[in-house]
């Protein structure tokens, strides 16, 4: 089993290009139904990370063996349409898709003061495609993403060259602390800086929360860096619906000041929420509270 999170994800380049050809040719609707045939093969056969998402629906939501069975499969399929969706909407399909939200007021209002601001997410849903929406909202180009160098290089080369111009911008994590310039600069500009709250990579510092009833071990970086900052705070996510919906939700974080154990605490809270409605939308494919194998 997959102790902890590697930095990567599953996929070769090749299988990359053939599924998002057969998309661009035939559509969303044919490219669920291949993916079908896709997840049978991971149900059937990816079986450390088959373990850890059946832990996560047998122990931590406390469903019946069965269902958590039958969910392993769900969670892959789900996956699976998020990833297509990702591709579909920033590419020819974007008009596609229907958009709502709740809670979108927090950004507006941030966006209105100039002053910046820190938004945290997670690997669950598909935030990678909201500046798509954020956009068209404010015209702005002032969202950044804080990401690793890890993610696959002639994968992530094909994936740039194919879709639609973005207003994103990335923040690279650097081994000389040089992003935190990077990132100081961007809020100093009134931009929006995104953290995904919930990975960390092998030797870096980490909190440590309850979370679904269990303690799990988050990335201290971003939440000591957000609760030093004198800038507001939202968890926003991003979550798949019935058929071709989009949700946006974001709450602001209330944790005084300084207080990085307080933030991380709201934010394990805010997952649980999101959960709790989107069951099927927990992407974190690997020993996330580290007990998978004894329990």
């Amino acid at each position: 089993m997959a102790t902890e999170w590697e930095g990567k994800s599953k996929g070769t380049l090749l299988g990359y290009k053939l599924y998002i050809s057969f998309l661009r040719i035939f559509g969303i609707g044919a490219a669920y139904f291949l993916l079908r045939f896709v997840v049978a093969y991971y149900f059937f056969f990816s079986f450390k990370s088959s373990k850890t998402i059946y832990y996560y629906f047998r122990k931590r939501l406390k469903n019946s063996v069965i269902k958590s069975v039958g969910n392993i499969y769900n969670s892959y399929y789900t996956l699976g349409k998020v990833l297509t969706d990702r591709v579909a909407i920033s590419t020819q399909f974007r008009n596609k898709f229907d958009y709502s939200h709740d809670g979108i007021e927090h950004i507006d209002a941030l966006l209105k003061k100039n002053k910046g601001g820190i938004l945290i997410s997670g690997h669950i849903g598909n935030f990678e495609i909201a500046h798509y929406f954020l956009q068209d909202r404010y015209s702005i180009s002032k969202i950044y993403m804080v990401t690793t160098h890890a993610e696959h290089a002639d994968i992530k080369e094909y994936m740039d060259g194919i879709v639609a111009e973005s207003t994103m911008k990335f923040i690279v994590v650097e081994n000389d602390m040089s992003h935190i310039f990077e990132i100081h600069n961007a809020l100093d500009q009134g931009g929006l800086v995104v953290f995904t709250g919930d990975r960390y990579l092998p030797g870096t510092k980490v909190l440590t929360e309850r979370f679904l009833g269990a303690d799990a071990d988050f990335p201290m970086g971003p939440y000591l860096l957000a609760s030093r900052l004198k800038v507001p705070v939202l968890f926003v996510y991003v979550m798949k619906g019935p058929k071709r919906q989009y949700h946006l939700f974001a709450r602001q974080a209330k944790a005084k000041a300084r207080d990085a154990q307080a933030l991380l605490k709201e934010y394990t809270e805010s997952m649980e929420w999101i959960l709790e409605k989107y069951p099927l939308q927990w992407f974190n494919y690997f020993d996330f509270w580290k007990d998978g194998i004894k329990k």
